[in-house]
């Protein structure tokens, strides 16, 4: 479950910009397959993807509107693909969590006991605000972004100038209806594209197995290997009779996508060659070593602690009240998610050379830079002026986290939003800030609908209480005086309890009709309003718009030395002959790879099991035998009764492995991910689907970091997901949809 987004980190790792292991970026000769390729630099290593088996054509997939690159796609965080003529599209049950949870009761519980529409009327929609992105079209527009700076210019007027840029281009872009387009910055802002893709909302819910196969092992098992998770799902896009993008409507008919994945019957092989295609978030190859040292020192031991202590609050909150706990599933999931996986960074960071590696790379940089004139006239002072930057950012790491964190109250962030969104309505559309235009307004509605399926006034309390107390102890000097003026300085014990109380039980917020109502508002209205948290979002209004100009300014200073640093990694890099991939941006991008194990630092494995060989070394596949080894009857080792019947009768059908003798169920590869690759397309050497990538193992997690010769993927093999489909879950008419089914194999 790790390859989902991450939630926002501090301002340090959020600035754009890629990541280095001394040969980060390049492509070896050899053994290694690190790289998250944009499509058009494939014909780049297209003479290695070859070489390692690829039978695809690499200068064909550079074209975002033909097989396979127009079936991928992206839910907005998570990655997925069209795998039939009729908009089926598959993901990782993680990522359809949210809507599985949303469509949750007491009495119907979703996750416990899965979903399947037997018919498309059957099909219920997804959480408000799900979407469908498809990829169609992507523009490099560095030339347009960077003809309005200057070298003269501040931080805060070189940002502004970039979003102006940016704004008017998306603009232009999404004169055609039902597109959306951003601008992305690469190479930390060295070069600029603008994408395009259709957004397609009305998403419903068609598949998900029980959360005993979707989660098997749940967070116990989280990140690890040996693994037997069947985490697969399956939603379905719609669109209005007219073929174009519209909301709900039961008038709406199946999206027919322009390709689709063929899913194969067949799973690899070890030593095959795979592929990966998806949608990862953010990787930081190509920090420095301050910044190295500053996240695994600081940032990551800070938020694996206030992590897994929020994590606490709400299972204290929501005990023995299902219906608060199922609200907040997806949250607590998340939440536990990313705790272990900063534990695991600290773990593969501490046994590494990663820091030390780092500043020798920059040592040869600076002597590369001495020994050229020519590098010398340009690149003198780039490594210390961005040193010093970075040196300034980090001084206030501490009160930006905590303050960032202060909205953590769902009714406190409705407040600041809509208040927001009321000032910037008085200005012109494309003068306002982004998430307040036009275009932003049906997300915007969606938002303040969503939250009435993951609310419940005392867990958001507790959540409060919990950041407001970590805020409190904070220096004085670093306090927001409006914030401690509001609560008249009493942010601890009974008298702040007393007062949240009060604010929840007065608070109109509470009720999807009255946020609504409130995006209507004037300033004046919510200025004169006695409702508490929107006067606690007015009167904190100053003080944190400052904050944010701050936060721009120092964006804007980030925009210039970025693109310089890359600019002189990519300079140098060159010079040896290595091609250099971007970090990740949740931009389409493609990964390599092989199927095969690797040997974990001594200690890991205990004994024999399914997924090891007992003695040194993790084998990559796991079966069901593991599944029935792992059972317990209690979650996370539950498993539907049909599943443990079809394992111990043998009942494998077509699915039956000979080399395993069982039924595959994870495996693993070689193949560069990161959080938001979750749900991606695993696919052969012919671009089939032959499984759905959804974690990396516990030796991999820093790999955001440091890609390695023991970074390991972990994907659902088809074989495991059909099975499942066809033994457990009678899933026939999506097995027919997908021409898998068994008639239609003979």
């Amino acid at each position: 479950m790790s390859a989902c987004s991450k939630p926002a980190q501090d301002a340090a790792t959020e600035t754009p910009a890629p990541s280095a292991n001394d040969s980060a970026a390049s492509a070896s000769d050899t053994v290694s397959t690190e790289g998250m390729w944009m499509p058009r630099q494939l014909p780049e290593i297209g003479s290695k993807l070859k070489d390692l088996g690829l039978e695809l054509d690499p200068k064909t997939m550079t074209d975002l509107t033909q097989f396979p690159m127009n079936a991928v796609v992206s839910l907005g965080g998570c990655s997925a693909s069209f795998v039939s003529p009729k908009g089926l599209v598959a993901t990782n049950h993680h990522c359809a969590y949210g809507s599985i949870s949303y469509n949750s009761t007491e009495d119907n519980d979703l996750l416990a006991n899965g979903f399947l529409a037997k018919t498309l009327e059957e099909e219920v929609p997804a959480a408000p605000g799900s979407r469908i992105y498809v990829t169609v079209d992507m523009q490099e527009v560095t030339d347009k972004v960077k003809s309005k700076l200057s070298d003269d210019m501040d931080g805060a007027t070189r940002f502004k100038a970039i979003e102006d840029a940016e704004k008017a281009l998306v603009a232009d872009c999404e004169s055609d209806p039902g597109h959306r387009c951003e601008v992305y910055s690469y190479y930390g802002g060295a070069s600029y594209y603008l994408i395009k893709q259709l957004a397609i909302r009305d998403v419903r819910l068609v598949h998900a197995p029980a959360s005993s196969i979707g989660k098997f092992g749940g967070d116990i098992d989280n990140w690890m290997w040996p693994r037997h998770t069947g985490d697969y799902s399956f939603l379905r896009a719609y669109v209005g009779p007219d073929g174009k993008p519209a909301d709900f409507s039961k008038d709406n008919v199946p999206y027919k996508p322009k390709h689709h994945l063929k899913v194969s019957t067949k799973g690899p092989q070890e030593g095959d060659f795979v592929m990966v295609a998806g949608y990862p978030g953010r990787t930081n190859r190509y920090r420095t070593a301050v910044e190295v040292n500053n996240n695994f020192n600081w940032y990551y031991p800070t938020m694996q602690k206030v992590l897994a202590e929020w994590s606490e609050v709400i299972g204290k909150a929501t005990e023995n009240n299902k219906d608060a706990a199922l609200k907040y599933a997806s949250l607590v999931a998340g939440l536990n998610n990313y705790s272990k996986n900063f534990t695991g960074m600290m773990e593969g960071y501490n046994r590494s050379d990663l820091l030390q590696r780092k500043q020798r790379l920059e040592k040869d940089l600076q002597a590369w830079i001495e020994a050229n004139p020519e590098s010398k006239k340009k690149y003198a002072s780039v490594i210390e002026d961005l040193q010093k930057l970075i040196a300034e950012q980090q001084s206030t790491q501490e009160r930006d986290m905590l303050l960032g964190y202060m909205s953590r109250s769902s009714m406190l962030s409705s407040a600041q939003r809509l208040y927001r969104l009321s000032l910037e309505k008085q200005k012109p559309n494309m003068e306002r800030e982004p998430g307040y235009q036009d275009r932003d307004m049906t997300r915007f509605t969606e938002s303040m609908k969503r939250i009435e399926r993951n609310f419940a006034p005392s867990v958001d309390q507790a959540i409060w209480t919990y950041f407001i107390e970590r805020y409190n102890a904070l220096p004085k000097n670093q306090h927001l005086e409006s914030f401690d003026k509001f609560f008249d300085g009493e942010l601890s014990g009974d008298a702040l309890q007393q007062k949240l109380s009060a604010m929840y039980e007065k608070t109109g917020l509470t009720e999807t009709d009255t946020r609504l109502e409130w995006m209507d508002k004037s300033p004046e209205d919510f200025r004169n309003s006695e409702d508490p948290f929107i006067q606690l979002a007015v009167a904190t209004y100053d003080d944190r718009y400052a904050l944010e100009q701050h936060d721009k300014m120092m964006s804007g200073k980030f925009a210039e030395l970025r693109p310089q640093y890359m600019d002189l990694l990519i300079a140098y890099y060159n010079e040896q002959g290595k091609p250099v991939y971007p970090d990740a941006n949740s931009s389409l991008r493609l990964t390599y790879g092989l199927v095969k194990g690797y040997t974990p630092p001594a200690g890991t494995i205990k004994g024999p099991a399914d997924g090891n060989d007992g003695k040194d070394s993790f084998v990559p596949f796991t079966t069901l035998r593991g599944i029935e080894a792992k059972y317990t009857g209690e979650d996370p080792f539950d498993a539907p009764q049909a599943e443990l019947d079809a394992i111990k009768n043998k009942d494998y059908g077509r699915f039956y492995d000979e080399k395993l003798d069982s039924v595959p169920v994870n495996f693993l590869t070689t193949v560069d991910i990161t959080g938001g690759n979750s749900g991606s397309a695993t696919m052969n050497s012919k671009g089939e689907l032959i499984g759905l990538v959804f974690d990396g193992t516990y030796d991999s997690i820093n790999a955001d970091w440091d890609f390695n010769d023991n970074t390991r993927a972990i994907h659902v093999d088809v074989e495991y997901m059909l099975w499942v489909m066809e033994k457990v879950d009678h899933a026939d008419n999506l097995l027919e949809e997908m021409g898998v089914a068994e008639k239609a194999s003979n």
